[in-house]
């Protein structure tokens, strides 16, 4: 057969840099600080809330389509928990939609919201998933890079540039913060300058907020929450950072009830429905007070302090990220022999067998490969004492 088995749209994606690099952590018996899952599960009182369901025969047949009533008032009243005081509330049976993970929440809304030929803006880098999507509904990328600052440890975001990316086929902003890989959280001028720009040219706004409670420097703010924006943006988050059930795959998309009926149109044929015990279980998650939240929070900003002060020994520049679990590193002050001359690619395929820790290469979330050349990604949403072990053994660097 002379025609390609696999369509043009999804023909530079192969086999996902997460799978390559876990099963070259299994092979070598490194640590894997690669793909972002935790190595302990999350709460004992959620766990036990879906043995229950399970027990129970709650949903353990198809249930509703939208999701849940539990799990949709549950996010309902989370959004106006957490962001009620920005004036932001949404309707559990109108504009609440239940997914199989924030992945299938920003496939559905991406293939509900695009024509063939409409631009997408989306912050470069960007998690994988985001590209593929936007080619299965034949629209086009448009990557807008967030820049390092090796003075600041940080990185930013040129709004000029950002401008100058909309054109008349632009039709949405892709928008994740806080932000994965680069820790980037999105300050509040910024968010209000998209805003505006989204207003101004009438486009609407997709944002992926799984990291909502991740923020260590900074605040979240919802961008559905400045004016203009409550009608025009589409927000996505789901239970898998949040609570450490990262396999469970539910997640969550609020909007208007237009856009919610949109995307309810994709996503009911893809997944249909999907976890029906596990989203009571996510359901009495939601509710959990205040303190688990910020005892996550801090949790994780101690962990993320334990692992950059070992890659900062081991000779790295690190990014200290302000917000998910990743800490984006520089390679090249380890020098040339020893960074590979930059190539994060070939830095992170001989790592295992250097010191025993997997990382991920930073220039597969870039369009612009060597933008992101020379800078690794390390997960550190792990036990302490692996982030200790993990530390050690990279001073062989």
């Amino acid at each position: 057969m002379d025609r390609p088995l696999l369509n043009r749209r999804l023909a530079e994606f192969g086999t996902t840099i997460f799978a390559e690099m876990s099963a070259l952590a299994v092979r070598t018996g490194s640590i894997n600080l690669g793909q972002g899952f935790p190595d302990a599960d999350g709460p004992e009182e959620v766990r036990e809330a879906a043995v229950r369901a399970l027990r129970d025969g709650r949903g353990n047949q198809y249930p509703p389509g939208p999701g849940v009533p539990e799990l949709r008032t549950a996010v309902a009243t989370h959004q106006e928990r957490f962001y009620g005081h920005r004036g932001l509330s949404y309707d559990p049976d109108t504009e609440v939609l239940i997914t199989a993970g924030a992945t299938e929440a920003l496939a559905a809304s991406l293939l509900a919201l695009l024509e063939p030929g409409d631009e997408v803006i989306a912050l470069e880098p960007y998690y994988d998933s985001y590209a593929a999507c936007i080619a299965m509904a034949g629209a086009r990328r448009i990557p807008v890079t967030l820049r390092p600052d090796a003075a600041t440890g940080s990185y930013g975001l040129d709004l000029d540039e950002l401008r100058d990316a909309v054109t008349d086929d632009t039709r949405l902003i892709l928008l994740n913060t806080p932000h994965n890989p680069t820790g980037t959280v999105l300050t509040r001028d910024e968010l209000a300058a998209i805003a505006e720009l989204a207003v101004e040219r009438n486009l609407l706004v997709i944002t992926d907020e799984v990291y909502e409670h991740l923020v260590f420097e900074g605040e979240h703010l919802p961008l559905a929450s400045f004016p203009g924006m409550r009608d025009r943006t589409v927000t996505i988050s789901s239970a898998g950072k949040t609570f450490s059930f990262t396999g469970w795959k539910v997640g969550w998309v609020t909007a208007t009830p237009d856009l919610i009926g949109a995307v309810r149109s994709a996503k009911q044929f893809l997944t249909y429905v999907s976890a029906g015990p596990l989203q009571y279980a996510v359901a009495e998650a939601l509710a959990l007070p205040d303190t688990y939240y910020t005892a996550l929070r801090d949790d994780l900003r101690a962990k993320r302090d334990i692992l950059a002060a070992g890659l900062t020994g081991a000779g790295l520049q690190v990014f200290r990220p302000s917000g998910t679990y990743f800490i984006t590193t520089d390679i090249r002050p380890l020098g040339a022999a020893r960074s590979h001359e930059g190539d994060g690619f070939a830095f992170c395929r001989a790592l295992p067998e250097r010191a025993g820790v997997v990382a991920i290469p930073n220039a597969v979330f870039y369009d612009h490969k060597d933008r992101g050349a020379p800078y690794v990604r390390f997960a550190f949403c792990k036990q302490e004492e692996v982030l200790r072990e993990a530390a050690a053994r990279l001073q062989k660097l």
